[in-house]
């Protein structure tokens, strides 16, 4: 009932801009049914369930000739690979900056903005523009994607269109609230403290031909975190650096098209566990996908997504010594085979499908819980059908 009650309020309040030129307003509705089986990464014991569930409004308001606000809200409910509710997904300025030289367009956000520094971050939460409902793990890893999708601060963003390139530059610093969800993910069940993000600091750089037929871009993140414990915590004070590199490719033809993005990230963390705990890693992966389209109203997919916690260890040998037997091997890495299909079966109405096989578990579960190994066998399936309206 609560989540009907804040649409209600927010579509209550787009009517009130509804009648003037300047405001512009859409929203989608989705629902769906999903399964993961021998996992929990979406649903526990092998249940089918109806936890696929996303609903938003978005609105546009021009305030003068460079200036607008934008925003939307939300509600998701993924099972468990996030947690469920109602949330403001974005709100900011936009001021479009005038008579820059060189032919250059710019733009600020000021804000809660989006990530608009990888290929699917800006419109993940946008069901009729993905693929799939579960994006590559890889890249858009669920456990964090409230923190990944965005950020409280500002945002610049600047493009040329010249006859033969595009480009467009992109640069953020900000931070987010972190949720216990994600704090459960990142130091398991048993912390009871606060993680803050200090800072998101972020920069992408996109090109293209002018014939618009490739899209090849590289990214830069860093953030480091901080945890607070609670008074009757078994977590210590303690910090991470996280530092991201990627690689994004896109090419574009007449009924066909293939993504892909690489991921190499590195990991340092001091405290949490001991005085004197330290521990650093690099993970790496990434995922490819390729797209037909059949005629104008179905399109099918294929993909492949890899991931692996630490790539001195990339068959998880050292993570189940160390832990002593507790996390099996294949918690250390995981792949992923996709297939999709997609139906346009009225203008603005889609169902779409997909059936994903899984080897590995890195990114089901906090490596931290002590009972990691309840949540996924080595070898996992889980599949989605999701009917979407969107005006």
């Amino acid at each position: 009932m609560k989540k009907w009650s804040v649409f209600a309020l927010w579509f209550a309040s787009f009517n009130t801009f509804a009648s003037s030129s300047d405001f512009s307003w859409h929203g989608y509705i989705s629902q769906g049914v999903t399964q993961s089986k021998d996992s929990s990464f979406i649903t526990d014991n092998d249940d089918v369930t109806g936890e696929l569930t996303e609903i938003g409004l978005n609105g546009y308001y021009q305030l003068a000739e460079n200036i607008s606000i934008a925003g939307q809200i939300n509600y998701l409910d993924g099972g468990n690979r996030f947690e469920q509710g109602a949330r403001l997904d974005y709100l900011f300025v936009d001021w479009k900056l005038p008579n820059l030289p060189g032919g250059w367009r710019g733009q600020i956000h000021a804000g809660r903005f989006k990530n608009r520094h990888w290929l699917y971050s800006v419109t993940r939460d946008v069901p009729q523009t993905r693929y799939t409902s579960v994006l590559p793990q890889s890249v858009y890893f669920d456990g964090f994607r409230d923190v990944a999708l965005g950020s409280n601060g500002i945002q610049t963003s600047f493009s040329h269109f010249g006859e033969d390139n595009i480009w467009k530059l992109n640069w953020s610093y900000g931070r987010s609230n972190i949720n216990d969800s994600q704090r459960d993910f990142l130091l398991g069940y048993e912390a009871k403290g606060k993680i803050k993000q200090d800072f998101v600091h972020q920069a992408s750089v996109f090109w293209q031909p002018s014939s618009m037929t490739w899209k090849l871009g590289a990214s830069w993140l860093n953030s480091d975190f901080r945890y607070m414990p609670s008074e009757d915590d078994n977590r210590l004070a303690g910090g991470a650096n996280i530092e991201r590199i990627m690689l994004s490719g896109q090419y574009f033809a007449e009924s066909w098209e293939i993504s892909a993005e690489l991921i190499r990230e590195a990991q340092d963390s001091q405290g949490l566990f001991s005085p004197n705990f330290v521990s650093k890693r690099t993970g790496e992966g990434g995922f490819f996908q390729f797209r037909y389209l059949f005629n104008n109203d179905v399109s099918g997919l294929i993909g492949f997504d890899t991931y692996v916690n630490d790539t001195s260890d990339r068959n998880g040998k050292q993570l189940e010594a160390m832990s002593g037997g507790l996390i099996p091997a294949y918690f250390g890495y995981q792949d992923t085979y996709t297939l999709g299909l997609r139906w346009d079966i009225a203008p603005k109405w889609r169902l779409q499908g997909e059936y994903h096989w899984v080897e590995g578990a890195t990114r089901v579960v906090s490596l931290l819980n002590m009972d990691v190994a309840s949540h996924a066998d080595k070898h996992w399936e889980m599949w989605s059908l999701q009917l979407m309206y969107w005006f």
